[in-house]
């Protein structure tokens, strides 16, 4: 299996750092013992958003016709689809589990490898889920509020499903020439594709936010928990953070 080395090795980062201070009364009341190493971090992934992840987002979504991203989302939804079918089984969701597994047969064929919605279109709905709400939704407490160096917030539960879902994805375990390249492009062009669906939503935090960090980190539980929760509609509602 492709290990999960650069999360690791931020999380020990940070861990590290994260020893050299003691954290505030708030940062204690808000589950952010590490919040001052957190606040650099995130500063640090802000400039690198603003000076490449942004632009290149705004480029995307300026040179690629709609249609055109619009069917390399839907593939990268499909991709997914192994992830997220694992997750609805655990938790023990046969009707999610029913639409996973639809969508991923009816998209993977008729859909042209997941180019085309073809599920959406016969009224299949699609829903995110993940390992990290596996937990939660067991008991799993989120951990400390860490932010990680090009990876945003991953508190302990969600950085230790994200690992999960890359062992519940089949093409990990692919052989065949060129693999490593394929799941780098895979992995930065569902990065470019996340970026590009919030860039109207982050700008607007970020312009109205009198603390952006504060408000990113509510935002953040907010999602995970709606999710957790079954408040799907909610989830969609919030941008991916």
């Amino acid at each position: 299996m492709k290990t999960f080395t650069p999360a690791t090795v931020a999380l020990a980062a940070a861990l590290a750092l994260g020893a050299c201070s003691s954290p505030s009364a708030d940062s204690l009341a808000q589950n952010d013992p590490w919040e001052r190493t957190n606040r650099d971090i995130f500063d640090f992934d802000m400039a690198v958003d603003h000076a490449v992840a942004r632009p290149i987002a705004k480029g995307y979504r300026t040179v690629v016709p709609q249609f055109a991203r619009d069917s390399v989302h839907n593939a990268l939804n499909n991709l997914n689809s192994p992830a997220i079918l694992a997750n609805d089984v655990l938790q023990g969701d046969g009707d999610k589990a029913g639409d996973t597994f639809g969508r991923m047969v009816i998209n993977s064929t008729i859909g042209l490898g997941g180019l085309i919605d073809v599920a959406g279109k016969m009224g299949i709905p699609r829903h995110e889920n993940d390992f990290g709400v596996t937990l939660g939704k067991s008991g799993a407490h989120e951990g400390s509020y860490l932010v990680l160096p090009f990876i945003g917030p991953r508190p302990p539960r969600d950085l230790v499903g994200g690992v999960v879902d890359v062992a519940f994805d089949p093409l990990t375990y692919a052989q065949f020439h060129g693999d490593d390249t394929w799941m780098a492009i895979r992995f930065g062009v569902g990065v470019l594709d996340i970026r590009t669906a919030n860039l109207d939503a982050v700008e607007t935090i970020e312009r109205s936010s009198i603390d952006f960090y504060a408000t990113t980190r509510n935002l953040y539980r907010q999602s995970r928990n709606a999710l957790i929760n079954a408040g799907t509609d909610r989830a969609d509602d919030l941008p991916n953070l």
